[in-house]
């Protein structure tokens, strides 16, 4: 019985992985709960780093040399400071499921001292990872590396369940060859695509993995010889791909093959006209993340998938209000599944913002981008938005996002609050209020009308929709 309970417990409590804040709040229950909490928040200890962090990719160096030999250790005395050494309460190397060279080698750069040195030290963290008690299913190979991983001690039994595989496209011949041999179990791909200098030999590894569900492909300058040939041996996998994410506009019309995708992501920050889109068909799409792709090649693509869509995100693309309108028009009458929506709305459209409302009554998630973060200020009727929100938001919503300058008076979210009383309580995120808003919001917190509250400016998660 105490089996299956911790069982049980790991399955609960890997629901909050992506909440490190609770997760490091469980750990202090009991030595059961820790025992089962570390391996969740050492299966990808890389994922909670930030940019600018050094505190943080510091506490993660140390960690790790604290798993090296000491012999490896007092080799590095004198390249890294650190105080003392100590034996780590658990083999914290051993439950990493996911192996991030690009920011291992990032952290070694910032934090060895002299720079001869930082080769070897990376040659070590290698060999420390790649063993034969660790199974990693994902792998991340930054810029320049020149590491042939299949010939490290270990590297076959750790790396042969790999599932996930990212790198640059001007990776070196050694290191692909020994990436072929490892990939044949991959199914997720993300290719960073350089602008010269791509090797040619990525093609052979698409034909050797054997089934794709996903592919991201991160664009540069444009290659556009290269990007013909990777377009086009993508095809192979176009049956079995799924998932779909690309940050151009493509060179080829290979996106028409692919008939079976549930989710595509498209950003392109050079505004191009994304034509290859029009009269496409992707029956099966559940999700639409698209930045910088025009309105009218949006209404085209939605009306022509099959009612179910479940999420949309359309982000970053200025319209009046008339194709304000057929947006919102053309998604309530396409997209009856829908449960998550980012879009930006304009006054003149509360109507249409009503009938989204009524038509699409699975809705758990709204995303509002108001018009006036691009077109003007001081524009938006709070009382009808809110009216409309607490008069006829399906049952399911609770989830708001609100970006804007022009804020909310508090008469105004006052009467939000109020009207709300009686139905779940909400999840509210804003851009930055004035203090006495703040006060009103932890006094509907109280009276469990707001179940959760916080502002920002410019770090709104943009692919957040299920946001806790």
């Amino acid at each position: 019985m105490s089996k299956l309970n911790g069982d049980v417990l790991y399955l609960i409590l890997n629901e909050l992985q992506d909440d490190k804040k609770a997760l490091r709040s469980c750990l202090s229950v009991n030595k059961f709960w820790c025992e089962i909490i570390v391996p969740i928040l050492w299966k990808n200890p890389w994922k909670h780093l930030r940019n600018g962090e050094k505190r943080n990719m510091k506490l993660l160096l140390d960690v790790i040399i604290l798993h090296l030999s000491k012999n490896s250790r007092d080799n590095l005395t004198q390249h890294y400071k650190k105080n003392s050494y100590k034996r780590p309460l658990f083999d914290y190397i051993s439950f990493c499921r996911h192996l991030n060279f690009t920011i291992i080698k990032s952290i070694v750069n910032n934090f060895i001292d002299e720079k001869t040195k930082i080769p070897i030290i990376e040659n070590e963290i290698l060999d420390l990872f790649i063993n034969n008690s660790t199974n990693f299913t994902h792998l991340y190979i930054p810029h320049k590396f020149d590491h042939q991983t299949s010939l490290i001690p270990g590297a076959e039994s750790s790396l042969s369940e790999l599932k996930f595989l990212s790198f640059s496209t001007n990776i070196n011949d050694d290191v692909i060859a020994g990436l072929i041999e490892l990939c044949g179990s991959v199914n997720e791909l993300e290719f960073f695509i350089a602008t010269r200098n791509n090797n040619h030999g990525i093609i052979k590894l698409i034909e050797t993995c054997r089934k794709l569900f996903s592919v991201h492909l991160i664009y540069s300058e444009i290659d556009e010889s290269f990007c013909k040939i990777l377009e086009n041996s993508l095809i192979l996998h176009s049956k079995s791909i799924q998932y779909l994410k690309i940050t151009k506009q493509p060179i080829t019309e290979f996106l028409s093959s692919f008939v079976n995708l549930k989710s595509l992501e498209l950003d392109d920050s050079r505004n191009k006209s994304w034509k290859c889109l029009e009269n496409l068909s992707f029956p099966y799409l559940q999700s639409l993340k698209t930045s910088r792709v025009p309105i009218n090649v949006l209404i085209n693509l939605i009306e022509n998938t099959s009612g179910y869509l479940t999420e949309i995100k359309i982000d970053r693309v200025r319209h009046d209000e008339i194709n304000n309108e057929k947006i919102i028009r053309c998604i309530y009458q396409n997209c009856p599944m829908l449960k998550y929506l980012k879009l930006l709305f304009i006054n003149s459209n509360f109507l249409e913002l009503e009938n989204l409302l009524i038509y699409c009554q699975y809705l758990k998630g709204l995303y509002i981008i108001f018009e006036d973060a691009w077109v003007n200020y001081f524009t938006i009727n709070w009382n009808h938005l809110f009216e409309i929100l607490t008069k006829s938001s399906p049952d399911g919503l609770f989830k708001f996002k609100f970006y804007c300058f022009c804020i909310p008076k508090l008469e105004s979210l006052k009467l939000f609050f109020d009207n709300w009383k009686g139905k779940q309580p909400m999840l509210l995120q804003t851009t930055p209020l004035n203090s006495d808003s703040y006060d009103l919001i932890e006094k509907y917190k109280i009276d469990g009308v707001v179940k959760k509250y916080s502002c920002s400016l410019h770090n709104f998660k943009d692919d957040d929709f299920e946001w806790n």
